[in-house]
């Protein structure tokens, strides 16, 4: 588990991409790519998903996607502020779910203060696609870096 120094906490916000420490006392760099790469990939992956529903009822996909996308990424920024995720963005449980559940909410409160529908098929549609894109990414990355690191370990033969 990594945590933050005294030091870098003072710093502010932004200090966290920079410099972590391990329980150890090292000093752990977390680039700023991988926190802009898994904001830039959910901001992807919300607007794939607004494409897709768009395709699906046969409706112009570029024509009106701001439009569909735009709720469910400004709701996504609020989830990232909210959550801190800079701090852990690639952590399915810490940044994923919170991310996700704000997303949703907040996609659906801002669609229906700007007219747009919330009908009770396409909040439990947008659930479960936004859940599989939003969380399920990580959980990917968690998975293959969890089967990295067993696969490098050193294994014993005591049968031979």
């Amino acid at each position: 588990m990594l945590r933050l120094s005294q030091r870098t906490e003072r710093r502010g916000p932004s200090a966290y991409a920079d410099r972590v420490t391990s329980p150890a006392g090292d000093a752990v760099a977390r680039p700023a790519a991988r926190i802009l790469g898994a904001l830039v990939l959910d901001a992807v992956l919300v607007v794939v998903f607004a494409a897709v529903g768009r395709a699906s009822h046969g409706e112009h996909v570029l024509a009106g996607l701001g439009e569909t996308a735009w709720p469910f990424l400004a709701a996504l920024v609020v989830g990232w502020v909210a959550t801190l995720a800079w701090r852990a963005p690639r952590a399915p449980v810490r940044t994923g779910l919170p991310v996700w559940v704000i997303t949703v909410v907040g996609g659906m409160l801002l669609r229906a203060v700007s007219g747009q529908g919330t009908q009770a098929a396409f909040v439990i549609v947008a659930s479960v696609v936004l859940l599989l894109l939003l969380v399920g990414w990580r959980l990917v990355v968690r998975i293959t870096q969890r089967l990295r690191r067993s696969g490098s370990r050193p294994t014993t033969d005591s049968g031979a």
